[in-house]
């Protein structure tokens, strides 16, 4: 098991998450192919979004077919943002971009959900690898993560 997956199966139990990563047989890097792997609409899958400012990172959980609009994330924030590269994602996260999952980062990071994932029962997100996911209901993830509902897309 790699580093990664174990960080977000240990935070998982912490937070008394049920169930446990599923290994998807082809990539789950994007939105499309982690909906197609896990069989539900596209805004059930949470992207892991880091945006960087003067003042460190921050993270946006946003629905699967929705853009983090970057004025409505710097002002959120309160200073000018923009995406961050892998490095800099790596380095604050532990995760490769694709994998980015919201649990079980290497540093707390101030963030973000989109509403939109609130209106369903359960959602999916990376479970730190590209070929990993994990289900949970989006009141849950709110509230073990300490995500700030607002909105930010586009």
């Amino acid at each position: 098991m790699s580093k990664s997956l174990a960080r977000v199966l240990a935070a998982m139990q912490a937070h008394g998450v049920a169930g446990v990563p599923l290994e998807m047989p082809g990539e789950t890097r994007t939105a499309v192919q982690a909906a197609d792997a896990a069989g539900c609409v596209l805004d059930q899958i949470v992207k892991s979004i880091i945006f960087g400012g003067a003042s460190g990172m921050y993270l946006f959980l946003t629905a699967g077919g929705n853009q983090v609009d970057p004025a409505r994330a710097s002002a959120l924030a309160g200073e000018t943002l923009g995406r961050a590269d892998a490095t800099q994602v790596r380095a604050v996260t532990g995760f490769a971009i694709g994998g980015v999952s919201p649990l079980g980062h290497l540093n707390p990071l101030p963030l973000w959900i989109d509403p939109t994932l609130l209106r369903y029962e359960v959602v999916w997100a990376a479970a730190g690898t590209p070929r990993h996911i994990f289900a949970i209901p989006p009141l849950q993830l709110q509230q073990i993560t300490g995500a700030v509902v607002a909105d930010f897309t586009a």
